[in-house]
């Protein structure tokens, strides 16, 4: 391959942006142990198609924001309607950009560093009683739960309200990136740890 076309296709690379308007340079995971779970690997169109799915954590290899996009299909309305959770997921980067002013990829990967838990119970059965015993995290579950508790707390805000959804994650986005106590996603996590750290 000649050098030039070498040099094409990497400035071809930087070129690419989610949605055609953010960058994926200078994108920062600066907790270490969820670097390799949260996928930043350039793409126009968060779509993989589900191609991970027969591979061991091969889900760790979607791109973060595909992720948010297909948890955002879980709720009956919503279910398998790709288009209508990616257009939410779009408009709502564009009030992040509105708001703070900054990469809207970054805000996100910082809230899910944010409102990932570190610590949780699990249930053991010794001798016939149930003990609840506190146990790490696993990055990918850490993942999981952020992107969980974050489309929760946009749901929980615009039911039954004159607000809208894409409003709604997009705020919830925000709080959780700032570590706001009234973020669901915060929320949340603190109470996970609150109740494992009883548990020990």
């Amino acid at each position: 391959m000649s050098e030039t076309r070498l040099l094409d296709i990497i400035v071809s690379l930087d070129d690419i942006k989610l949605f055609g308007k953010w960058s994926y340079k200078g994108v920062v995971v600066r907790d270490p142990s969820l670097k390799k779970y949260i996928s930043l690997k350039p793409v126009f169109l968060p779509h993989t198609g589900g191609r991970h799915e027969k591979r061991r954590f091969g889900k760790a290899e979607v791109p973060i924001v595909e992720r948010l996009i297909n948890r955002l299909m879980r709720k009956a309305k919503n279910t398998g309607k790709k288009h209508l959770a990616y257009n939410i997921v779009k408009n709502a980067f564009d009030l992040i950009y509105v708001k703070l002013r900054e990469n809207p990829l970054q805000v996100f990967v910082r809230a899910l560093e944010n409102a990932a838990p570190r610590e949780e119970t699990t249930r053991i059965m010794y001798g016939g009683i149930v003990y609840h015993v506190a146990v790490d995290v696993s990055p990918m579950r850490r993942v999981d739960l952020a992107i969980r508790h974050i489309t929760e707390g946009a749901f929980h805000c615009a039911f039954r309200s004159l607000k809208p959804i894409e409003e709604c994650l997009a705020d919830e986005i925000i709080a959780a990136a700032n570590n706001d106590p009234k973020s669901y996603a915060i929320q949340r996590k603190e109470e996970i740890e609150r109740i494992a750290l009883s548990s020990r």
